[in-house]
């Protein structure tokens, strides 16, 4: 425990720095950055009609496990003498104690981080080389961007060429550098219409149009995990198997809200169905498929939902599984590259409110107006619409983390920080 701290300490003044020194488009364990900034990146890259067809998609070998000792020493700017202890502590497992040679500590607080400034410079690093090999005019015609998540990394390019050839070996040379290496079955180049998978989505132009998806094997991954749920709570009662399933169903289906998933969601619907028909038949072998329909579905609002009605101290309610079909489909706000959140000029927003417009505290009312989480807007002047709302743009919502209140705004007022 004391070591965690000391190495959380010790972050407390080195994440700065690091955000300091960071490429623009890398979103990996760092503040206020996640998947989907990357993969709004993704479509700005490649969404045009003159965007680069060419994708280098490269993963890094046991990224974390064979970083250079020296080469951290070296450029990491803290105690040298802290940092090398930490990476030469040594791993225990089963008693006995192994060392480490090379790789951040397992598990450690700091690791993420030294990982991050250990590939910063990836980017522009390459747009500096490939300037200096063909000048700043033809450089910018390659057409070269840099997207990193942790390890993981895509590369645009105007030719499969220019990606083999210029791209990839001075990719290997930083990387060897850092006593690192690409992985060979990982990396490869693809044309953008063949299409290629990043972050559990799938990037691919359909006639000229790009189109981001669910990737067949994040699907297939969800899948096996709800079957493998529903087959191991065979005997349970119906609202815990709802209350085991449902933060799964919620989990993937909020990470997939900004791509175009309402095929992929109806489809799961489907099958997650017909998994909880077979459920409900194994409970009962003796009773009718009507019978265990009537035990285990209700109907509302014009559809059969899986619920249970459970007695509470305030009377009986119904506990309903979610359905992945009724997920808004939600354009997520890309972040900008430079921000950073330890430069005062980009302290915008207070950590406990998001100042919103009046069509955002619309979308918010219809969201959690509902369920008592937000207090209802006087806005129905005109049937409930957008129009005639009395609430004044500015407001304060508080109550919402700023994450929760994003993920329902549309087209809401965000400042700076978002681009």
């Amino acid at each position: 425990m004391f070591d965690r701290a000391m190495q959380a300490l010790h972050l407390l003044g080195l994440e700065p720095v690091a955000e300091t020194t960071s490429d623009p488009n890398s979103y990996g364990f760092r503040k206020n950055r996640s998947t989907a900034d990357a993969m709004g990146q993704i479509f700005v890259c490649t969404s045009r009609k003159a965007s680069a067809p060419w994708v280098l998609e490269a993963d890094i070998r046991g990224c974390f496990d064979h970083i250079n000792h020296d080469w951290l020493v070296r450029h990491v700017p803290m105690d040298k003498t802290i940092l090398r202890k930490w990476l030469k502590a040594g791993v225990v497992h089963q008693g006995r104690l192994s060392p480490t040679e090379e790789g951040t500590p397992q598990g450690g607080i700091i690791s993420p981080t030294l990982a991050n400034m250990c590939l910063n410079g990836l980017e522009a690093g390459l747009i500096a080389h490939l300037c200096a090999r063909f000048g700043k005019t033809k450089a910018a015609k390659l057409k070269v961007y840099v997207v990193r998540y942790a390890d993981d990394f895509v590369i645009t390019g105007s030719s499969k060429d220019l990606l083999e050839t210029e791209v990839r070996p001075w990719i290997v040379t930083f990387l060897a550098q850092r006593g690192l290496e690409l992985s060979p079955e990982k990396t490869k180049v693809t044309h953008i219409d063949d299409g290629f998978d990043f972050l559990g989505w799938n990037f691919r132009k359909y006639k000229g149009k790009l189109l981001i998806k669910p990737s067949k094997k994040n699907v297939k991954a969800f899948y096996s995990k709800v079957r493998d749920i529903v087959k191991t709570h065979v005997s349970v009662k119906q609202e815990d198997l709802i209350a085991k399933l449902n933060p799964v169903l919620r989990g993937w289906a909020q990470y997939h809200q900004p791509v175009v998933a309402k095929e992929t969601f109806s489809r799961m619907d489907s099958l997650i169905h017909w998994r909880l028909v077979r459920w409900a038949r194994r409970r009962h072998p003796n009773k009718s498929r009507p019978w265990c329909k009537s035990r285990y579905w209700q109907r509302a609002a014009e559809r059969d939902e899986f619920a249970a009605t459970v007695k509470t101290a305030e009377g009986s309610i119904a506990v309903k599984l979610l359905k992945l079909a009724d997920t808004e489909i939600v354009r997520h706000e890309k972040i900008k590259g430079d921000y950073n959140p330890f430069d005062p000029k980009w302290e915008v927003r207070n950590v406990n409110a998001v100042h919103l417009t009046e069509r955002a505290l619309c979308t918010l009312h219809r969201t959690f107006g509902r369920t008592g989480r937000l207090a209802r807007p006087s806005h129905c002047l005109q049937g409930g619409g957008r129009v005639g709302c009395s609430v004044q743009p500015g407001v304060v919502a508080s109550g919402l983390s700023r994450q929760t209140a994003r993920s329902w705004i549309d087209g809401s007022e965000t400042g700076p920080i978002r681009a």
